[in-house]
């Protein structure tokens, strides 16, 4: 009896001992003040300005949810994410106050008549801006208010719950006027699954061609697509100064757009059979036009489930798409037909085709034009201008051309790498035409466009500029650039005549604030906000943007933090936390332009690196990793691995020249394609001493129909997927390397599992990992507790394996 007892404890004693090697688990930690100061700064407001400069909203939101509020319940289907009991998407960021600031008198004003525990989204100004709508969440149901500007008062309209489920869930049609989609009945009413299924549930393809993206969140049986059906399914209400009126009857509405006119209503709408391979979005749907009474006036297509879409960037289905209304006309719908069975290989003179159709849609659909890439959109204009994009995504190649109605030719305006940030002339300002319709605006009688460009980059590092574009000559001319030292960029364009201008400037040291200028007048800028420092904990700390060159000549750069008060002669050298996110490129001239600047003040998200310079490390943050082409007939990842390793030879290089890191104290992090960076450095390179990965892909078998920019499949390219793999030289990483996960990760490819596999691959040829789960964190992190552990975990794993 006695041995007995003895072997009972033993075996105890050995199960504690083998679950403590196999688990550690542990409370929440917090990290170092400074750290957590700095994570936990109140956000500063969003901001909102009317088209006069008369009002403006702040918008105050929390800065992170706790995870019991991320805890509440959720179904996930058909892509989705939603809170069960509301019918609108779950774990969502709320606005939680609102206040209105008159720019004339400079009073702020507290809304009156907001709910006591406001959660606000989807705000939008009424056409002449006299009022703005928001949705508020409750537990039970999402519900329309309307703030009155004049009295500063909030006011419920709805009467019937909103549905939030798909896409925008309102549009205002006039002053006094929202069309918005409406819950058909209670949450409390949604199907109960039962215990005993009726079947199994089976998928089937009877040999068509149906290359899948690696979506998560799918429907996955008959009960999700109850589920489904039950949460989507909306009724479109007219609500006219409170009065509602049912438009048509209750179906899946995927989006619904107002004609310029106000008297139709473009409509996607969801219908079965539900994939279980693509997204809602992807789901067979037919698009309509209605008249507000939910009459159909003109079916224009009944679509396919998306699941046929050929694998590669450049391919589409052969089916009609981008259907939209002309900004310009009363009501005309434009759409897109591919001309080379959505092919890109196909060899054709042109790719695309774009049609309209006019109200009443009872005649024949008329040819505007041609593209020879792929047709990505038009920009209507007043005055006959109308701006065609059409894009390479293969070749990295972007076009804009000026359709002429009369000859239905387009003249090419410009066109360029869209890798090449220096040679971006902009984007085309717009200005509202009678329907109250964005549509782009023409200077010095119709012969010029004015460009916004709120990045301008160049080799002084990043100079946004404002822009007159020659239709004529084709030149850009710069009539306002940034300053030197400081970083601002245009936001709206009051009044384009008298060049009235609202812009955002920023320092090093100075915050973020709005500012209205007028160029014409010359005049001081009128500061209109005064936001303050949120970052006390930085002050003093160091930024200036280095530039230096990786061994085949490509140059790179990045954002260098140093530690407040060091001195390099009195400190020595650094330890270094090196944070990254590889690019590709198809040539080595736009990989080595110069992008972002030194100018900019420091903010802080919960995925930045820079945190751990008030630690004592120098961060060397947005390191340029890019990934390029060796020729014009290669691929930027055809040498993968190798570029990444000069890449971060470069960096520590460089840092070691300047005397401030210790090119033998260096860890490398990063998220998503980052995490994927860090762990091929530590399995392919010597150069770090420790690794932070956090919610990465490390086995592209599991993303077998490409990746990133990389369209070639696994079955085209095997070997380029295993040696792309980290997982593949999962024995070869032996330098410690920290993975972290959130475990309902809603990204497409980085499943959680990827850690999980990784983990157990190191872990079992003797590697140094750790692992950190967190819970109720998708994709990107937002749990208060959660985002403090993550920064403790990191400060813990860099104090052990690097700093010492």
């Amino acid at each position: 009896m006695r041995n007995s007892k003895k072997l009972s404890l033993l075996t105890i004693m050995l199960v504690l001992f083998i679950s403590a090697i196999a688990q550690d688990a542990i409370n929440y930690q917090t990290p170092p003040k400074d750290i957590a100061d700095l994570l936990l700064a109140k956000p500063t407001p969003g901001v909102s300005i009317d088209s006069k400069a008369a009002w403006m909203l702040l918008s105050e939101r929390n800065s992170y949810p706790t995870v019991d509020e991320l805890g509440q319940p959720e179904i996930r289907i058909a892509g989705l994410r939603l809170n069960p009991n509301n019918f609108s998407p779950s774990r969502l960021n709320y606005i939680n106050n609102f206040i209105l600031k008159n720019l004339k008198t400079e009073q702020e004003i507290k809304v009156q008549g907001l709910p006591s525990n406001l959660l606000a989204g989807n705000v939008n100004w009424n056409p002449s801006e006299t009022k703005i709508a928001f949705t508020n969440t409750t537990a039970s149901g999402v519900d329309l208010y309307v703030i009155d500007v004049a009295s500063q008062k909030a006011v419920r309209i709805s009467k019937k719950a909103v549905n939030t489920v798909l896409g925008a869930p309102y549009t205002w049609a006039d002053d006094n006027t929202i069309i918005y989609k409406s819950a058909t009945q209670l949450a409390t009413n949604a199907p109960k699954k039962s215990i005993t299924p009726k079947g199994p549930t089976i998928q089937q393809n009877l040999g068509k061609t149906a290359p899948s993206a690696t979506f998560q969140d799918l429907i996955k049986s008959p009960y999700d697509e109850q589920l489904f059906e039950f949460y989507a399914t909306s009724q479109l209400v007219q609500n006219k100064s409170g009065i509602e009126t049912n438009i048509g009857k209750p179906v899946i509405v995927a989006s619904f757009v107002l004609s310029p006119d106000k008297k139709y209503l473009l409509q996607k709408t969801i219908k079965k059979p539900f994939s279980y391979l693509v997204t809602a979005f992807g789901f067979p749907s037919t698009v309509a036009i209605t008249d507000l009474k939910g009459t159909v006036v003109k079916i224009l297509a009944e679509l396919p489930s998306t699941e046929t879409t050929p694998s590669g960037n450049d391919n589409t289905q052969n089916v009609q798409r981008l259907f939209d209304w002309r900004d310009d006309e009363a009501a005309t719908i434009t759409w897109a037909t591919p001309l080379d069975s959505g092919l890109i290989k196909n060899k054709m003179d042109y790719h695309d085709a774009v049609f309209s159709l006019s109200a009443p849609f009872t005649g024949t659909a008329k040819e505007l034009f041609k593209t020879q890439m792929r047709y990505s959109g038009t920009s209507w204009g007043n005055n006959s201008i109308a701006l065609v994009q059409e894009v390479s995504r293969t070749k990295q190649v972007g076009r804009v051309s000026r359709y002429n109605s009369s000859t239905n030719n387009l003249e090419k305006l410009y066109e360029r790498n869209l890798t090449d940030a220096y040679n971006n002339p902009g984007t085309a300002v717009t200005t509202k035409n009678e329907f109250g319709r964005q549509v782009i605006l023409t200077t010095d009688n119709g012969n010029k466009l004015l460009m916004n460009n709120i990045t301008g980059s160049s080799p002084k590092g990043d100079l946004p500029f404002l822009a007159k574009f020659d239709l004529s000559t084709k030149q850009n001319e710069i009539i306002w650039r940034c300053q030197e030292g400081v970083y601002e960029y245009i936001t709206d364009v009051l009044d384009a005549n008298k060049l009235v201008l609202l812009s955002r400037k920023e320092s090093q040291k100075d915050a973020p604030n709005f500012y209205l200028k007028n160029l014409m007048l010359r005049i001081a800028d009128r500061q209109l906000t005064s936001f303050k420092n949120p970052y006390p904990a930085l002050d003093g700390v160091t930024k200036q943007k280095i530039s230096y060159k990786r061994t085949d000549g490509v140059d790179l750069t990045g954002d260098l933090y140093l530690p407040k008060g060091y001195n390099k002669e009195k400190d020595g050298l650094l330890p270094v936390l090196m944070w990254a996110y590889p690019r590709e490129f198809n040539n080595a001239a736009d990989a080595a332009q110069v992008r972002g600047s030194q100018s900019r003040f420091t903010t802080i998200s919960w995925a930045s690196p820079i945190f751990y310079v008030t630690q004592g490390y120098a961060v060397l943050d947005n390191a340029e990793f890019p990934i390029v082409a060796a020729s014009a007939d290669k691929k930027p990842n055809d040498n993968f691995v190798a570029q990444l390793q000069m890449n971060a030879e470069a960096a520590i290089n460089k840092l070691t020249d300047l005397g401030v890191g210790d090119k033998n104290r260096v860890a490398v992090g990063g998220h998503s394609y980052g995490a994927f960076m860090t762990a091929n450095l530590l399995a392919h390179t010597n150069l770090f001493k420790a690794g932070i990965a956090r919610s990465g892909a490390y086995n592209r078998t599991l993303t077998p129909f490409g990746f990133q920019n990389e369209d070639r499949t696994y079955w085209q390219a095997p070997q380029l997927y295993f040696e792309m793999s980290p997982f593949s030289y999962a024995d070869k990483i032996k330098t410690p390397i920290l993975l972290i996960h959130g475990d309902t990760d809603d990204n497409p490819g980085t499943f959680p599992i990827n850690s999980e596999r990784l983990y157990n691959a190191i872990k079992g040829n003797g590697g140094t990992v750790r692992f950190v789960f967190l819970p109720y964190e998708a994709h990107s992190y937002r749990g208060k507790e959660n985002l403090l552990h993550m920064l403790w975990e990191q400060y813990t794993w860099l104090e052990k394996y690097v700093k010492r």
